[in-house]
């Protein structure tokens, strides 16, 4: 890259942020008063900014790097954490959002004080802390350095070690990003997430459409025909023990962690509680979901086409997708690409950052310290927090590189730690009222134990590799601490379930077609599986098999049955559940 194309890509990519920030002040000025608005929006977001904070918040730059470095060196099993996700979003947006809703609550803590006690509110908080200040955040800001690093090579640019890049780039972005969610509030990270969101969708498309391009020397049906036939088997998403994600872990596993990421983790759910009514938060869950649906086209795919393009000449595969972007994305886009890729950054970032504020303020300060306090001083001591956090997260993100694992799995063994208990007290807390408070609590304190033996511990302590993924050891920790509460709430039930304040702030009425939809997700779920398998474009006969159209038929037909069923019957007899539940709980 010459020193104008530098110069010319850095200042279109200063142009895009500006806009961004621009467009997003504007549409924010003088509504960041209230605690409500800074922290949930003034409960007025749209299904749209949902969708595109939530789509956003969850794409970052160690997932284009990542995802796309193990299809390069695998195959397509590794979308399982994207696809699965529209499972635990329709658990999300039909079962549990009405709830939370119902209960007006703006943490995910403060729902556990209402059905336990202060005690797990606090140990909750805790976890959520530690997690996302030591763990979270860093991972965040350290990927998007890496990507940074890789695609501008930053050390030549400026004569500093690769260290000092990491250390400057680190700051840059973190700086930036702590911004927009320090002084600008939870609606200021939505709308600028949205319009990232859209830019990456953007981006996301035209780099596969290249290397199509590229591979099928500027025919690109034949690049897609070249990734369909040569080595088919990388198209394949149902993964053997040996792959990066074994099939059978989604059962597991991955779809308990994206029922906690998609459901509880409060840097993402707080999107979806700051929803102007039940409506449009079930709207931006689900679409939600579709929009994962399209994650394996922009960061899986790269990866494959990289690996026919490059083949063995790449000494590891993350590198692949900065080789991609280095030579087949225009000059005339690197400065638009550069500003998708750090508002990636800046959205996780700045999501996280808002998040551990407000659990802090509402869960901790406030409630312990300062149950008088104004909003103006609940707001100064987030700000003046979130400050504090994003400078140790600053400190903590360069020291990842010595991650032994690499950070992809890093990122994940480390979500173990609080992922499932949190993930169980809710859902037995929900499911079960006789549980006593003592069997959430007695949960939490064994999972992290119990969990650090299990990943950590028998390996560090005593030598012994049991051979047994962390994914696994997801669902086999969630059993038995389901188990348990379930032995608890027999053995030691609670006499008189705790009386949950009720506090509705928004209107509960149900989408019309949030079953129908639903049912739409999940046979579009089941139908990518379909396509990037055996029978799809994975198989050796072809470019697909011949059992791929008549399961596709059989799949739209359920569909449209389905569909036809629920508007019918399932519709209305959903309203009348939810309505019933609210009387009940008044």
């Amino acid at each position: 890259m010459t020193t104008s194309e530098l110069f010319f890509t850095l200042g279109s990519a200063a142009f895009f942020m500006l806009l961004v920030a621009y467009i997003s002040y504007r549409l924010t000025r003088g509504k960041t008063q209230g605690v409500d608005e800074y922290f949930l929006a003034g409960r007025g977001l749209s299904g749209v900014f949902i969708a595109g904070s939530l789509l956003l918040t969850n794409l970052s730059a160690e997932q284009l790097i990542g995802l796309n470095g193990q299809s390069f060196m695998g195959n397509m099993s590794s979308m399982a954490w994207e696809v699965t996700a529209g499972l635990a979003a329709i658990i999300m947006a039909i079962y549990l959002l009405p709830k939370f809703l119902g209960l007006g609550i703006s943490t995910l803590p403060e729902y556990l004080s209402h059905r336990y006690d202060e005690t797990v509110r606090r140990m909750t908080v805790l976890l959520f802390l530690l997690g996302y200040m030591c763990v979270t955040i860093p991972s965040m800001l350290y990927s998007g350095g890496i990507a940074v690093l890789q695609l501008f090579d930053v050390p030549e640019l400026f004569g500093l070690s690769y260290t000092q890049s990491l250390w400057l780039v680190v700051w840059v972005v973190g700086i930036i990003g702590a911004i927009y969610a320090i002084f600008g509030g939870l609606r200021a990270v939505a709308v600028s997430d949205t319009l990232n969101g859209i830019g990456l969708v953007f981006v996301g498309f035209l780099v596969p459409v290249l290397g199509f391009i590229a591979l099928g020397d500027g025919n690109l049906l034949q690049g897609m025909k070249t990734i369909a036939t040569v080595q088919p088997e990388k198209l394949n998403a149902i993964g053997s023990s040996t792959d990066a994600v074994p099939f059978f872990s989604i059962f597991t596993g991955i779809l308990f962690a994206n029922l906690f990421y998609w459901s509880l983790n409060q840097y993402v759910i707080q999107r979806v509680l700051g929803a102007k009514d039940l409506k449009e938060g079930q709207k931006g869950v689900l679409m939600t979901g579709f929009l994962k649906l399209l994650v394996p086209i922009f960061m899986l795919i790269p990866g494959i086409i990289a690996y026919h393009l490059y083949g063995n000449t790449l000494t590891s595969g993350d590198l692949s997708y900065p080789r991609l972007i280095t030579e087949l994305l225009p000059v005339s886009l690197m400065g638009f690409f550069l500003a998708v890729l750090l508002g990636a950054v800046f959205s996780s970032f700045n999501s996280l950052l808002n998040s551990i504020a407000t659990l802090f303020v509402l869960d901790i300060y406030q409630p312990v310290f300062a149950k008088e306090a104004s909003d103006e001083h609940l707001i100064r001591v987030s700000k003046w927090f979130g400050t504090i956090v994003a400078l140790i997260s600053f400190v903590i993100a360069p020291f990842l590189m010595y991650a032994p694992d690499g950070l992809w799995s890093l990122i994940r063994q480390f979500t173990g730690f609080f992922n499932i208990p949190i993930l169980v007290i809710v859902l037995m807390g929900i499911f079960m009222k006789r549980i006593p408070a003592i069997a959430a609590k007695i949960v939490i304190v064994f999972h992290v134990f119990a969990y650090y033996l299990f990943v950590f511990g028998f390996k560090q302590l005593f030598g012994w590799d049991h051979g047994i993924s962390y994914i696994h050891g997801y669902g086999i920790l969630l059993v038995i601490e389901v188990l348990f509460m379930v032995f608890m709430g027999y053995r030691y039930p609670v006499v008189q379930s705790r009386k949950v304040n009720r506090r509705q702030s928004v209107e509960l009425t149900p989408w019309k077609f949030a079953i129908p939809v639903s049912i739409l997700l999940c046979t579009s779920i089941i139908w990518t599986y379909v396509l990037f398998s055996k029978i799809g474009l994975a198989s050796a006969a072809g470019i697909v098999s011949i059992w791929f159209w008549p399961v596709t038929l059989g799949l739209v037909i359920a569909t449209i049955v389905l569909w036809r069923v629920s508007l019918n019957a399932w519709e209305a007899k959903y309203r009348t559940y939810l309505e019933e539940e609210y009387r009940q709980a008044e």
